[in-house]
């Protein structure tokens, strides 16, 4: 099985939670009436804004332990202050508030959706460059 570019899965990803979302949370005006499928949309969302992050940071894992966000930010700090911020949105919006807390708010999920595209889109420009 040939491996798809990371940038292609993230958005994939993407594709992904607007499909859990539209199919499944049922948008009942300005609110979901799932959170079931909120989490799942979610969950989605921020491992595809993860895929396309270990794809364009060198982000360095110390042994024995998992990445966590500190890692992330402070990659993304590093390089790009505009980066950290939407990656500390993204974690909040995404992570927390749609995957754990399943937030029913639709502008919160179209805030989430604005977040991902921004952090995909720079993952592409800066993995192009390279």
């Amino acid at each position: 099985m040939e491996l798809q570019n990371p940038i292609d899965e993230a958005r994939r990803y993407m594709d992904n939670a607007k499909t859990i979302l539209r199919d499944q949370a049922i948008k009942d005006g300005d609110f979901y009436q799932d959170s079931k499928y909120i989490k799942m949309a979610g969950h989605t969302m921020w491992t595809g804004c993860l895929v396309a992050l270990d794809y364009a940071l060198a982000i360095n894992k110390k042994k024995g332990r998992r990445k966590d966000i500190d890692d992330y930010k402070k990659a993304a700090a590093e390089i790009d202050k505009k980066l950290l911020t939407y990656v500390v949105t993204g974690y909040g919006t995404m992570h927390l508030a749609m995957g754990y807390d399943g937030n029913k708010s639709v502008k919160v999920s179209q805030g989430a959706f604005d977040c991902m595209k921004y952090i995909i889109d720079w993952c592409d420009v800066r993995t192009a460059q390279a």
